[in-house]
């Protein structure tokens, strides 16, 4: 069945190609971005999600951050060229999102439906799933190519010192765009019986 939907999240990809050759201004990038998460539905209407949106040096600095905290990873010099190489393609991008889920929102719901206490964390993860989705797929509506990244917690504390963000937001991922150099590759997709089950 054919639907406009389906062909919206069809074009969302993981973009690893990406460059700095976008037509949007960093201001037009901000109020779409922000508009997205805010629309973007959350448990209880929680709204637990935060982002911090970098251009410029700004998105350097963080990949700076990223790099620097994996050399003591490296186990070789060849490890460490390939690592860098990979963080500087994510550099090469026109800006970041970094998102976060503020972890006083949840211990507030908490306290407020004490019945469904054990859940708000796992809701609270569902909530930046969902924005992260949202965003990567309505910058792929635009021409807007991405990535998902997870360099948290390694780089929490430097994040937060860098850009003063309140210790109870808890970084979640990196989404990283940028105009698309390259397109994405093939995707396969496993069988659906393995996947699937409908009862009638």
């Amino acid at each position: 069945m054919s639907n406009h939907f389906l062909e919206i999240i069809e074009k969302r990809r993981s973009i690893y190609a990406i460059g700095k050759h976008v037509k949007q201004t960093p201001e037009q990038l901000t109020e779409f971005i922000q508009n997205t998460i805010k629309l973007s539905p959350s448990a209880f209407n929680s709204q637990s999600s935060r982002a911090v949106i970098l251009f410029n040096d700004q998105h350097q600095k963080f990949w700076n951050i990223v790099k620097d905290a994996l050399k003591a990873f490296a186990k070789d010099k060849e490890a460490a060229a390939k690592t860098s190489a990979k963080i500087d393609s994510f550099a090469a991008g026109f800006g970041t999102v970094l998102f976060f889920e503020d972890q006083d929102v949840v211990k507030s719901m908490q306290q407020q439906f004490p019945l469904y206490a054990d859940n708000f964390p796992v809701w609270s993860e569902h909530s930046t799933g969902i924005a992260q989705f949202a965003t990567w797929t309505a910058l792929s509506t635009i021409g807007i190519g991405a990535s998902l990244q997870h360099y948290n917690p390694l780089v929490d504390e430097k994040v937060q010192a860098t850009w003063n963000v309140p210790a109870n937001w808890k970084l979640r991922a990196q989404l990283v765009f940028g105009s698309i150099e390259a397109p994405a590759g093939e995707k396969s997709f496993m069988d659906d019986a393995e996947r699937f089950k409908v009862f009638q």
